[in-house]
């Protein structure tokens, strides 16, 4: 039987200490005293005291209950640790980390808690956002008063497992013309409860009788630990009354009515509903590339290969190459994680409005911006994430091919993110829709979109950007952020522009509106999006370190940060800056690259330090070759040598020593 909750609380109340602590010395410490500037100090800014300290109650709670001890190099059965998940769940709720008042006082904590249980185990994180947050959210953003009890359910997890897939037959009321089809797993627990107001009402008795069935499925790659659940319904009536209808609902007649008279405006309340999802998916990929580039940049800085003399061989992250491979990914970190809180904040601001029924212009517009921001950052993080993960893994060579380092399980569970809620590809393009929307209301008499979280604001200049060019003289001018920033801008407005014409001649040959969106994706609106979410992540970030709010000691090393994520992301897009003829002759090709190392180079010494304030503790990190200590060798064996016979011979080992295979016996003698 797992310990209670009480008993680890109380541990967690004694091992308790500050929620930043010294660090420890070690092979890392000459990286750390070389710094440019205190870590602490950095932490506290980018997070306020009382995130640090809910962040840190938890880590400590976990590292104390023995329900989530790590044990090395065991290798558990999948049903094994499906149930250990399900029980670590399960006191995630005695826990009860986050109340109601606490999301109301500071909401990103929502976020700080599903990225502190990211950090832990995807699985079990996975599994606590669909049962606490996803089917909650989803009913209060689409859904109006008659739905409530069915929040009152998941809040007091009435059902079985999921809650359980429940269904037994309702009757309808007289006269009920059943419209609806919606059914999801957890409001299908209330069915069986006397007056329940969710079930499928009874078919006349000549009817074939309705029937429902629930089974577990099949295990997912990385993901397997969550057991995923079918329903299959014959012959069952879902009550209308279940339709979700805070945008639209259907009369008794079958009417479809809806508060919102114009088109736009009812599909801008939907969309931004839907970006919940996506909107935390942004935020998981964060945790996977924080994850990654903590232990790769931590090996790299312990790791010694080689060196200009035989006496004395140095860090490998003293190398141009291995700066080149992880420090632009580290500073992709820091742009990625504030777009991300910062946008999970927009949507809060949109969440409110559609429980407070807000139906203004405003409202409305800044739902479409959101979806457009969402389905584009999606892609960007999880790409970003997918590649860096798979770098660090190759950039810690076979150290990090081990499973115990982890570079491998994190890899495998950010593959999910390019996937669910809208494949990448295919969500790229609801964002380019979204901007030449805006290039087509420009030449209306009605004016162009607003943008109220500003991410259009800067297309007013579109003509005059246009003309603009690439005027940087020499490296040190190109390190500041405003130039990358300046290149982006032309470049999606140049890219607008040529996706409009795209699908203008496309459409003039011929082809209908389908096979001219089609045929206008790769090379024009697929870019055409990823420019704007990497402009709108790098304008964002670039505001936030020039901002007089950044302590003036943080200041230089924020800075190179934003310049290294700019030049880094758009040296991508170098081909089409040439191509429209932005940048020309070899020089400007050069300074971007020669910006990018140099700023590498000049990150070096601080990238330990920066890894310093976005890693777990060592326990939620649980990487020997990341740990805070650097004491990569001494780690890894300490390691391995806690893991299970390490020290036996294999139970089969006598098999090959008693009867050695015979070479050639099977071998046709034809």
């Amino acid at each position: 039987m797992p310990p209670s909750a009480s008993d680890a609380a109380r541990k967690e109340s004694a091992g308790a200490s500050s929620p930043l602590p010294d660090l420890p010395g070690g092979p890392l410490r000459p990286y750390r005293r070389r710094a440019s500037f205190d870590w602490k100090q950095m932490a506290a800014f980018i997070e306020d005291g009382d995130l640090i300290q809910f962040k840190s109650r938890i880590f400590t709670a976990f590292e104390h209950d023995p329900l989530f001890a790590r044990l090395p190099g065991e290798e558990l059965s999948l049903e094994r640790y499906r149930e250990l998940t399900f029980l670590r769940c399960k006191r995630l709720f005695e826990y009860d980390f986050l109340r109601l008042e606490d999301i109301l006082e500071k909401p990103l904590k929502i976020m700080v808690l599903i990225t502190c249980l990211g950090m832990y185990d995807w699985s079990l994180g996975a599994k606590y956002l669909l049962n606490s947050q996803v089917f909650k959210g989803a009913i209060e953003s689409s859904g109006s008063e008659r739905h409530e009890e069915f929040i009152k359910q998941n809040e007091n997890m009435e059902g079985e497992e999921f809650p359980g897939l429940r269904l037994s037959p309702v009757a309808p009321q007289e006269g009920e013309r059943q419209i609806s089809k919606w059914l999801t797993p957890s409001a299908a627990g209330q069915a069986r409860k006397p007056g329940g107001s969710f079930g499928a009402p009874q078919k006349p008795e000549k009817s074939p009788a309705p029937s429902s069935k629930t089974r577990k499925s099949w295990s997912h790659c990385k993901t397997g630990t969550v057991p995923i659940k079918f329903a299959m319904f014959h012959n069952v009536r879902i009550p209308k009354e279940n339709l979700l209808n805070r945008t639209g609902d259907i009369t008794a007649e079958g009417t479809y009515t809806s508060a919102y008279k114009d088109l736009k405006q009812r599909l801008g309340a939907s969309l931004g509903a839907l970006s919940s999802g996506r909107v935390m998916i942004i935020a998981m990929s964060v945790v996977n590339l924080k994850l990654a580039v903590s232990i790769a940049i931590r090996f790299s800085a312990t790791r010694h290969q080689f060196g200009p003399t035989d006496e004395k061989e140095i860090p490998v992250l003293e190398y141009q190459m291995q700066q080149w491979r992880l420090i632009p990914y580290l500073a992709a970190v820091y742009a990625l994680d504030y777009f991300s809180k910062s946008l999970f904040m927009n949507f809060i601001e949109f969440h409110i409005g559609l429980i407070m029924k807000d139906k203004s212009p405003r409202q409305i517009e800044l739902g479409r911006e959101i979806h457009a921001l969402s389905t584009s950052g999606k892609p960007l993080s999880s790409w970003l994430a997918q590649q860096g993960a798979q770098e660090c893994r190759e950039a810690c060579g076979g150290h990090g091919y081990l499973t115990m380092n982890r570079l491998g399980d994190i890899r495998n569970d950010n593959d999910p993110n390019c996937t669910y809620e809208g494949d990448n590809n295919v969500l790229l393009q609801q964002t380019s829709n979204y901007l030449l929307s805006w290039l087509t209301a420009r030449g209306q008499d009605s004016g162009p979109m607003t943008s109220p979280l500003g991410s259009l604001d800067y297309l007013e200049g579109y003509d005059h950007i246009l003309r603009q060019k690439f005027t940087v003289a020499d490296v040190h001018d190109c390190m500041d952020s405003s130039v990358p920033l300046t290149a982006y801008k032309w470049l999606v407005c140049y890219l607008l522009q040529e996706s409009f014409q795209k699908l203008r001649d496309q459409e003039q040959s011929g082809c209908t509106e389908f096979e001219a969106k089609n045929n206008s994706q790769v090379y024009y609106c697929h870019s055409l999006a990823i420019a704007f979410i990497e402009h709108t992540v790098l304008q964002r970030y670039h505001e936030y370190v020039h901002s007089a709010e950044t302590p003036a000691a943080l200041q230089p090393v924020l800075q190179r940060l934003c310049s290294l994520y700019g030049l880094w992301s758009l040296h991508k897009h170098m081909a089409v800056l040439y191509q429209g003829g932005f940048v020309s002759g070899e020089k400007a090709g050069r300074l971007v690259q020669d910006a990018i190392l140099e700023l590498c180079s000049e990150l070096k010494d601080d990238a330990v330090a920066l890894v310093d304030v976005i890693a777990p503790p060592d326990f939620i990190l649980n990487s020997p070759i990341g740990r805070a200590d650097g004491e990569l060798y001494k780690n890894l064996w300490s390691s391995v040598l806690q893991g299970s016979k390490v020290l036996e011979r294999p139970s089969w080992w006598a098999e090959f020593c008693a009867n050695k295979p015979v070479v050639g016996r099977l071998r046709s003698r034809m």
